[in-house]
């Protein structure tokens, strides 16, 4: 018995050295390692998607300042200079006859104008002055026409006022635009965590994959060793030098399936290629904070875009409903102005006697016969918004639903993660026994594969487990823009 336990003793003590962790021989492969923080940075600051996160926040805020432009004086200079034509032309004689005269003239003007937009109503204020020049090269006349100052309004009736509702709607469109930056973020700092988790995935089925490989190699030699000592059937010995072919084909499909997947999460994140292996470090369980699925759905109602993207679309239905009636039915425009205004051959001349100038008009359209048709638009646009209720109201549920179902899941993925973790150190145990065993010829072949394939799984469960657990740690801000370990909002 002694003895049994001294050869134990000595077998288990080389493999002790050959069989060190996984995750230290996947860091080994290259220095430094990369971790996920700085992988999800350099994605963040390099990768297309990080960019395009960067450019739809850069036009939300230039649309609000489009937006907000619309609110503010206007100030404006327009006209026609030079204006010359020569021509002939027809004129009209005192008896009604048409006489042909060639004409060689210049009649130029310069208008400037400083406008403010009133949103409650519609309508546009306006200031100006203008000045009209008129040249008469054949006749050696000259005049000006020259309005000092005019002062109006444009009031539209009974029509659609964009101003209205761009402003109820505006402004939910920009908070909703720098909510979604943040979101978008988090989505790529997920999406970068998948393919990390991939790339690391691979590296640890090469390394478990040469593992074994090397295990089979040693055990192939023991073998022959005793097969030439009669101790171990052919069947067993051709079994051994099976299972070596195997091995070996898996090291290389495994190490090809490293490179493939190395290559797709720089080509995301916008890294050099490198060369070499790309060396990645096994990072620690994610932050697993206990989350009250209540808790989590009240921040995600106040902080993430979604809640803002459903009212500003259930707004939307409105306006269109509210474009379709003030587009189709009774429509007018009100114009009016006053100011001052003269004309003389010479342009200082125009500023004495100024005269009074008043306009009104009131311009109007309403259709009699349409055959329904104002009233299939305006049907069309209450059944639409109609609709756009029924689909907000169910996104509204789906999306609470979605967050108290990702919250509600963070115990059982931090328990997940504790027994994966567990089981890869017991079933590594277990493999080490069954091989220093099956040396001493006390368990069959049979048994010492089942252990490394036991053994074997249980590593890639655990790298799964960290990879779900991490996953749902940034899928769970993205959801509620909330940081749940420092319980603080991600909104800055």
């Amino acid at each position: 018995m002694k003895l049994r336990i001294i050869q134990l003793l000595l077998l288990l003590a080389p493999l002790a050295l050959l069989r060190q962790p996984v995750a230290a021989q996947v860091a080994q492969t290259a220095a430094p390692a990369l971790t996920l923080g700085e992988v999800i940075a350099q994605a963040l600051e390099h990768s297309a998607a990080g960019q395009q996160t960067l450019t739809n926040r850069e036009t939300g805020y230039w649309a609000w300042r489009g937006y907000q432009a619309n609110y503010r004086p206007q100030l404006g200079l327009a006209g026609t200079l030079p204006n010359f034509s020569r021509v002939i032309t027809p004129v009209v004689q005192p008896d009604g006859t048409t006489d042909f005269r060639a004409v060689r003239i210049n009649n130029s003007n310069l208008a400037l104008t400083l406008s403010q937009n009133i949103g409650l109503t519609g309508a546009q204020v306006f200031v100006g002055a203008e000045v009209q020049r008129f040249d008469d090269f054949n006749g050696g006349l000259k005049r000006y026409n020259n309005q000092p100052f005019t002062l109006g309004i444009v009031q539209p009736l009974g029509q659609f006022n964009n101003l209205k509702w761009a402003r109820a709607i505006e402004p939910l469109r920009y908070q909703e635009s720098q909510r979604a930056y943040v979101e978008e973020r988090e989505t790529v700092a997920q999406r970068v965590t998948e393919l990390y988790f991939d790339v690391l995935l691979q590296q640890v089925n090469a390394a478990v994959a040469g593992q074994n490989a090397q295990a089979t190699a040693e055990l192939l030699r023991i073998g022959r060793e005793r097969f030439a000592l009669g101790r171990l059937s052919q069947s067993d010995l051709l079994q051994l030098e099976l299972n070596l072919l195997d091995a070996r084909q898996a090291q290389n499909q495994a190490r090809l399936d490293a490179e493939i997947a190395a290559v797709a999460l720089q080509a995301y994140t916008g890294q050099p290629a490198a060369e070499g292996t790309l060396a990645l470090a096994v990072p620690a369980p994610a932050p697993q904070p206990a989350v009250a699925p209540a808790q989590a759905l009240a921040e995600a109602r106040q902080f993430r875009s979604t809640t803002l993207a459903l009212r500003r679309r259930l707004l939307q239905a409105e306006r269109d409903v509210a474009l379709a009636r003030g587009t189709t039915g009774f429509q007018a425009s009100l114009t009016a102005n006053l100011g001052y205004v003269n004309q003389a051959p010479n342009f200082t001349d125009t500023y004495l006697n100024l005269q009074n100038q008043q306009q009104v008009r009131l311009a109007f359209s309403l259709p009699l016969v349409d055959w329904g048709r104002r009233q299939a638009i305006v049907k069309t646009a209450e059944l639409t918004r109609d609709q756009t209720r029924h689909d907000v109201a169910q996104e509204e549920r789906s999306f609470e639903q979605t967050v108290l179902t990702q919250a509600g899941q963070q115990p059982a993925l931090a328990e997940q993660i504790q027994l994966a973790g567990r089981a890869d150190s017991l079933a590594q145990r277990r493999y080490d026994i069954a091989r220093a065993t099956y040396l001493l010829g006390r368990i069959s072949l049979t048994d010492l594969t089942l252990a490394s394939v036991a053994k074997d799984g249980a590593r890639r469960g655990y790298i799964f487990a960290l990879r779900a657990g991490w996953v749902a740690y940034y899928r769970l801000r993205a959801l509620t823009l909330f940081d749940f370990e420092t319980q603080t909002p991600l909104l800055k």
